[in-house]
């Protein structure tokens, strides 16, 4: 009877085996890489019909008077966002970036293990993230606007802007910090560094271009973010101190869009705002091959 059962169980088992056997295995994997590769294709198919859509409607209307010192109604000039748009990204990442990285520090280098505050601090900075933008306007507008007092200004914006992407400076920052190995920590413990020496001249420069990344990635939510900055910054087309009202570029194109008069503007300059973007990232590309090269000792 015992005998009956093994037959059966090497029977079944040997019918698995043959199943799942190299054919199968060579099935499944060109399923994956077809899957795999449909999804590349149509990431880069998307990218490129926004892109070439963009270019194509955008390029015949970039004209000279788009890029006059000065706004009027006749020309639609795009100067005055440019500069509060540089403005609201400087204001925005001097509040972030020190606060982001500290509090990053503080939850991988020095918290306890397991503990209750770091939990809770990651739960909140979750949320944060998921939170409509919108959201982040309304109160925006609630407490710097109106209960404080500031008005429709740029420092109401890169206020309402800090609390946005500080969850993206810290999460990245964490991460980077993370993927530093111990074994340099404990390097620089042997020799005799403090804690303190060893977190900002062994740790943080390893995870330079970690952070980086994350701050690349704050500043490109800063420069197409439109809701929460139109209830906070305003609108005003002029050149705008941080007191003062000020529309940015991702504002004055959805306010020529809406407008439905100067259509061709806008789309004019999409473009321009495409072509920051891609200087942004091109820029942080730049920068990392240069960082990685110079620690490989490859001047090449």
């Amino acid at each position: 009877m015992e005998d009956q059962k093994e037959q059966k169980t090497n029977s079944f088992v040997n019918a698995g085996q043959k199943k799942g056997g190299p054919a199968w295995n060579k099935i499944g994997a060109n399923i994956t890489k077809f899957l795999i590769g449909l999804g590349i294709f149509i990431s880069i198919g998307m990218l490129l019909l926004v892109i070439i859509q963009v270019l194509v409607k955008g390029i015949p209307h970039l004209r000279g008077e788009l890029f006059s010192l000065n706004w009027t109604t006749e020309n639609q000039s795009m100067m005055p966002s440019i500069w509060n748009t540089l403005l609201l990204i400087f204001m925005t990442l001097i509040l972030t970036i020190p606060v982001g990285v500290a509090t990053a520090i503080y939850t991988v280098e020095y918290a306890k293990p397991g503990s209750k505050f770091v939990a809770i601090s990651r739960l909140m900075t979750e949320t944060l993230q998921g939170i409509p933008s919108i959201i982040f306007g309304l109160f925006g507008m609630i407490f710097f606007v109106n209960s404080i007092g500031w008005g429709n200004a740029i420092i109401s914006g890169s206020l309402t802007m800090w609390f946005m992407t500080l969850p993206l400076v810290i999460r990245s920052t964490e991460e980077a910090l993370m993927a530093v190995p111990m074994s340099l920590r404990e390097a620089s413990y042997g020799l005799g560094a403090t804690k303190l020496r060893t977190t900002f001249q062994v740790v943080l420069p390893a995870a330079a271009m970690g952070i980086f990344s994350g701050v690349i990635l704050t500043i490109g939510r800063i420069v197409g973010e439109t809701a929460a900055l139109i209830y906070t910054a305003g609108s005003m087309s002029q050149y705008a101190s941080p007191m003062m009202n000020g529309r940015t570029l991702a504002i004055h194109m959805y306010l020529l869009q809406t407008e439905g008069i100067h259509k061709d503007q806008a789309y004019a300059t999409a473009v321009i705002l495409l072509l920051v973007v891609l200087a942004i990232n091109g820029l942080s590309t730049f920068i990392q091959n240069f960082y990685s090269k110079k620690e490989t000792g490859n001047d090449d």
